[in-house]
């Protein structure tokens, strides 16, 4: 708030928000509105009543549904090739979730919409465990090295809702030593340069893209 009464007295022609609560939108905008300075609110979308407020009130970010039937399509499709994925052949896939923020609305909806896709494609899930991770790389490798020493190689898929997280579940099988056939399929949301780099390595099994620059 004090931040956003700064960029007001200086006059800007348009203030750019990252809420930290996205329910609490409503001061922001009421501050911009009587100053009449458009507010572009990203990565956290404030509720709906919030941005109805104002019609010079915008949200830019992805559709979090689409990259979570994405992610699952890519589960789909792989399965479709290989159905060794599913490693003890029990014709459902073991998986554990790593979910971004809890109060995330795109962590929420692609943790929904990919387990609801894959299942809506036929194939049975069986959730082993989820966990907040907070989009973290490090965070990743904390819990999914409690993961493998919990559940081992009954982990078949890692479902995670950002790429970092990812990397994070794909540096502690590393360090667990299993090879690249010994570790679960692994897929991301973001398509971040490092993430494409372990695609390439065949690592990281998919992603999906975050288009930073469109929404710039």
């Amino acid at each position: 708030n004090d931040q956003v009464d700064n960029f007001i007295s200086r006059s800007y022609d348009v203030i750019c928000v990252n809420m930290v609560d996205r329910t609490v939108a409503a001061v922001i905008i009421d501050k911009a509105k009587r100053a009449d300075i458009p507010v572009v609110f990203f990565n956290r979308e404030p509720v709906e009543e919030d941005i109805r407020m104002w019609d010079r009130a915008y949200y830019v970010g992805t559709d979090a549904k689409e990259s979570g039937i994405m992610q699952g399509q890519i589960i789909l499709n792989a399965l479709k090739k290989d159905a060794g994925i599913d490693k003890n052949g029990d014709g459902k896939l073991q998986y554990v979730m790593l979910e971004g923020e809890q109060a995330h609305q795109d962590s929420l909806i692609r943790t929904e919409y990919s387990v609801k896709t894959i299942t809506a494609g036929g194939v049975q899930m069986e959730k082993l465990a989820n966990d907040t991770a907070n989009w973290q790389r490090s965070l990743g490798t904390a819990k999914m090295t409690s993961w493998l020493d919990q559940f081992g190689d009954e982990i078949e898929v890692v479902l995670s809702n950002n790429d970092d997280m990812a990397l994070g579940a794909i540096d502690a099988c590393l360090e667990a030593g299993m090879t690249q056939e010994e570790m679960p399929f692994i897929v991301g949301v973001d398509a971040t340069p490092p993430a494409l780099e372990a695609l390439e390595e065949g690592t990281l099994q998919g992603t999906v893209r975050n288009d930073a620059a469109g929404q710039a």
